[in-house]
């Protein structure tokens, strides 16, 4: 199975609730810190719902 290695990019601040409980449901904290999950129909949405505030790479 893909692993995907997702990084926050920007800022929560000023973003709406669903936003900020996703990106702590993805693990993120912080500003540049990455996480690595599996490639699943679930993360997948949690990507799309905050692509605009990460950077998604495929790692082996």
């Amino acid at each position: 199975m893909a692993r995907l290695k997702i990084t926050q990019l920007k800022s929560t601040i000023d973003r709406k609730e669903a936003q900020k409980r996703t990106m702590v449901a993805l693990g993120l904290r912080k500003l540049h810190h990455s996480v690595v999950h599996n490639d699943t129909p679930e993360i997948r949405g949690m990507i799309n719902t905050v692509g605009h505030l990460v950077k998604v790479e495929t790692v082996e």
